[in-house]
């Protein structure tokens, strides 16, 4: 298993220093019924550039949208209802084939349809995103969200970055009351 990172904390996924070509983000969570409906989270990718805002709006990758202009990242499409033991959705990264005017991804998970069901984060456990090494299959970090978030309708999980050469993971836990909408707009994506 690999590290365990608290809100906050970063650390180098190749730390080892055994070269890292592709990854997986693996989020699950785990979904109580609320009002008599399922809740359906939707994890998605922001590939932003230096100025922390997306390069352009295909460089964010959503089960509509399940594959970057470079092929870079790819969504291996949407879980509606989060059944099932491990990962409910995941992200695969080829960290080569991203430019150099990446600098970071950024991973969220947001509730469908959120504000119309009465549906929020508070209704959501065990929720958690872990990156994994493809060549090896090893858990390089995991970030277990403790955070009761009541009123919000999305979260920024964590973000994958690049510093001096090295691939690091930064968890950030970061709510929205205001849906994917909001952190849609914070990075920069034409919501329309």
């Amino acid at each position: 298993m690999g590290v365990s990172l608290a809100k906050g904390q970063n650390v180098v996924l190749n730390q080892d220093g055994t070269p890292l070509a592709d990854v997986t983000v693996g989020l699950g969570w785990d979904a109580r019924p609320a009002n008599g409906a399922d809740i359906d989270l939707d994890a998605s990718a922001v590939i932003c550039g230096p100025d922390r805002r997306v390069l352009s709006d295909a460089h964010f990758v959503f089960y509509n949208n399940l594959t970057s202009p470079d092929g870079a990242v790819r969504h291996t499409g949407d879980n509606t209802t989060g059944e099932g033991d491990g990962d409910d959705e995941r992200l695969l990264i080829d960290l080569d084939r991203l430019g150099g005017e990446v600098e970071q991804v950024v991973f969220t998970v947001s509730i469908h349809d959120a504000a119309a069901r009465g549906q929020s984060f508070g209704q959501v456990s065990d929720a958690y995103i872990r990156v994994v090494d493809n060549l090896t299959g090893r858990e390089m970090c995991r970030y277990e969200l403790s955070y009761d978030a009541a009123d919000e309708t999305a979260m920024v999980f964590g973000a994958l970055y690049r510093r001096a050469g090295d691939w690091k993971f930064r968890a950030i836990g970061q709510g929205y009351a205001s849906g994917l909408a909001g952190i849609a707009e914070d990075y920069g994506v034409a919501v329309g």
